[in-house]
């Protein structure tokens, strides 16, 4: 596995990386209102979900995106949210007692150093995390992290599609051969490219609308503080976001 680098600049991380900066707000909420509470199923309460929805302002998953879909607003219908719920759990830095999600010491301690904070649910999205329930078939890319951070980190200098992505992997059909083209992309932006783009690592840039919507993934200050990578040696100078 790649390791991850403390990264040195908090201000950039918190300003990059929008998973971090909904695990600061959590945290900030359980230290200001105390637990937060679940449901039955363990899940955060409406009244939690309507206030992350307004206050993470996620890209993608504003209010006024998820309430153009939604009548209410649940855990499942947050998918970010969901996820940085498990991460809180998987990293503990918080668990659930008494029917609610409580902030566990490590959280405390390292509540107010956003590096340090930032090195436990990195490694936990990019490498451990499940993110086949959000791809519609429950497709996995062909491939390993070592292999796809090493062609991302070439091909990102200046800016890289997903199209360009699959084919410097797979070949000119961009196929990985297990799913065709679509779906391979898809893949590879759900498990790869969303990630680090959550993580603080890409900057996702969207130009056009509709069908002409093209998306293009640029490497941010956070990238080369993180992650040395043996395919650092063949990079020109490079493109920051």
């Amino acid at each position: 596995m790649t390791p991850l680098h403390k990264p040195s600049d908090p201000a950039a991380l918190k300003r990059l990386s929008p998973m971090l900066r909904a695990v600061c707000l959590t945290l900030d909420y359980i230290e200001a209102s105390g637990p937060i509470g679940l449901t039955p199923s363990r899940a955060f309460k409406r009244y939690f979900v309507e206030w992350a929805a307004e206050t993470f302002a996620w890209p993608g998953y504003t209010t006024e995106d998820l309430y153009a879909v939604n009548k209410v607003l649940n855990e499942d219908d947050f998918p970010p949210l969901a996820i940085m719920h498990e991460l809180l759990l998987s990293t503990r830095l918080a668990r659930h007692r008494q029917g609610a999600l409580h902030m566990t010491r490590l959280a405390r301690q390292l509540r107010l150093d956003t590096s340090a904070l930032w090195t436990l649910p990195a490694p936990q999205l990019l490498f451990a995390t499940d993110h086949t329930g959000y791809t519609r078939f429950g497709d996995r890319p062909f491939g390993n992290w070592d292999i796809f951070l090493n062609v991302i980190n070439v091909e990102a200098q200046g800016g890289l599609n997903k199209d360009r992505l699959c084919e410097v992997l797979y070949g000119p059909d961009k196929s990985d051969g297990l799913h065709d083209a679509v779906r391979t992309r898809a893949a590879l932006f759900i498990h790869v490219l969303r990630p680090l783009c959550w993580m603080g690592l890409l900057e996702e840039v969207r130009s056009g609308e509709g069908f002409e919507r093209e998306e293009h993934f640029f490497k941010t200050a956070v990238w080369p503080d993180a992650l040395k990578l043996d395919t650092d040696v063949h990079l020109n100078p490079i493109t920051q976001h």
